[in-house]
């Protein structure tokens, strides 16, 4: 183990003199982004939860409730790209820190709109904020951990946002109930903002990989040039791909699932607030421990590439289990059925250290935004073509299929197209 006092140095971008933290500090700032991502989700997911209740009050058919479900996505989707070129060369102690601050404000002041116009721009200004979450937080691990160390500290910072979905489960029904959708709102949005606190006590003044002071030098402009060379690459292609099938399945879950045990399975906002905790949790605990096998098997000796696909694989192929779950007659194996699928969260750590592997070190930030924007489309696709579905059909159960087919498909891009899990030679 690494002595505590001894300044812990992940790779050549920390050696630089960049970053030279202990040990605990590293885990301390991956603490950070755990609850930073749990704040996250928390936020982004409040108002599936409220759906029902904004549904009454604004009259909302299901196609309506897919325009406001998707609205986040559209602007969260088009910062990736910027966002994750900002994350490999700014300073990620305040890019981090205001990109924080928008999007807490913006969940603050959903509890004021009046209007479906109001509730949309508000949305819209909050997947701004919420844009630095993937790209800041799998930079920030890149510039702590070495490649074969990533997996774990990666699923721990994005359990966080599975994290915030289960305590939403349990906490926001609770608020709705006893104080309405606006005062939650209001609470849960401006309260966030006491994270900044330790926050910038926790973090170094200079949370920096070396393309900032490169670019700041002028010998590394970014340029159009730059972008289209990165998209030719064959192993972002791929990354991309699965990772949109990935979000695909994720987002039907998060946008849809507490809606279903409303309408479809007849439970209470409280009771479904509940059992929609339950696969958000398995999904979240999931996650580290599926980044914890692979590293632990690859030092072991085992082949990273073969290693890390075959629990992608294993993973995705829980997913199937969605199907079924919207077929069955009782509501408890419905959500046991959602509980299993939700396994496919042992894919989620390993996911970040492929692309962290096959990235060149200094564009890690910018490939996690184009992986991140490509993946966020799915999540704009996914409510709308639920709505589009339900509003069709009259059942869930198309939705829910077409999301583990989707899932599934994903493989074929994890396998075929991307290659050996090493950046560019």
């Amino acid at each position: 183990m690494t002595n505590r006092s001894k300044p812990v140095f992940a790779s050549p971008i920390s050696v630089s003199e960049i970053l030279a933290v202990t040990n605990a500090h590293r885990w301390t700032i991956v603490g950070m982004l755990f609850v930073a991502s749990l704040i996250n989700y928390f936020d982004r997911a409040t108002i599936s939860m409220a759906l029902p209740l904004l549904s009454s009050e604004f009259k909302l058919g299901p196609q309506d409730k897919g325009v406001l479900l998707s609205a986040f996505f559209w602007s969260y989707a088009l910062m990736q790209i910027p966002m994750g070129w900002c994350a490999d060369r700014i300073n990620l102690r305040w890019l981090y820190a205001g990109a924080f601050a928008v999007w807490s404000v913006a969940q603050g002041l959903m509890g004021l709109a009046e209007t479906m116009t109001m509730l949309i721009t508000l949305r819209i200004l909050l997947g701004i904020g919420e844009s630095i979450y993937l790209p800041g937080g799998s930079k920030i691990v890149s510039l702590l951990f070495s490649a074969k160390e990533r997996g774990l500290p990666s699923g721990v910072f994005d359990f966080g946002t599975r994290t915030g979905l289960v305590l939403e489960g349990l906490i926001v029904p609770w608020c709705l109930y006893h104080y309405g959708w606006r005062r939650t709102f209001l609470i849960v949005g401006f309260s966030g903002l006491l994270w900044l606190i330790p926050w910038l006590f926790a973090t170094p003044r200079r949370l920096q990989g070396d393309g900032g002071s490169k670019s700041a030098g002028g010998s590394r402009p970014a340029t159009i040039q730059q972008i289209r060379s990165v998209l030719r690459s064959r192993n972002l292609l791929g990354i991309c791909l699965g990772f949109f099938c990935f979000d695909y399945y994720w987002y039907l879950l998060v946008t849809w699932l507490p809606d279903y045990l409303v309408t479809v399975r007849h439970l209470t906002v409280l009771k479904a607030g509940f059992y929609s905790a339950l696969p958000f949790f398995v999904f979240g605990v999931s996650e580290p421990i599926g980044g914890w096998i692979a590293d632990r098997l690859v030092s072991r000796g085992r082949d990273e590439t073969r290693t890390r696909k075959a629990v992608v694989t294993v993973a995705f192929a829980t997913g199937l289990l969605l199907i079924p779950a919207a077929i069955v007659r009782s509501p408890g194996a419905a959500v046991a059925l959602i509980i299993g699928g939700s396994l496919v969260g042992l894919a989620t750590g390993n996911l970040l250290v492929i692309l962290q592997s096959c990235a060149p070190p200094d564009d890690i930030g910018l490939w996690t935004g184009i992986e991140n924007f490509v993946g966020n489309l799915a999540g704009i696709l996914a409510p709308l073509a639920t709505g589009f579905l339900i509003a069709w059909t009259g059942s869930y159960f198309p939705g829910f299929a077409l999301a583990a087919v989707v899932l599934v498909a994903g493989l074929i891009s994890y396998w075929f197209i991307v290659g050996e899990l090493k950046p560019p030679g």
